[in-house]
């Protein structure tokens, strides 16, 4: 079983709700011009000031959209 790895962008302040949503646009649109598989992409809403987005991908396309998207962080997605 191939493993997941969740991709991490924390976005803080009062607009973090509305960056994290337009992140994701832009997250969705490199998955499809590299035709990258993944099983997520979404905001997780952490407090009014404290908004993340992520997109969980497979670990072997992990190495090339890491350094393409730059994450701030990353974990294994359970």
């Amino acid at each position: 079983m191939t493993r997941k790895i969740k991709l991490i962008w924390d976005f803080r302040g009062p607009n973090s709700l509305k960056i994290a949503e337009h992140h994701c646009i832009h997250l969705k649109e490199y998955t499809q011009m590299e035709s990258l598989h993944f099983y997520e992409i979404e905001t997780t809403i952490v407090s009014d000031m404290y908004t993340v987005a992520y997109l969980i991908i497979d670990e072997k396309d992990m190495d090339a959209s890491r350094e393409a998207l730059k994450p701030h962080r990353g974990q294994v997605a359970k």
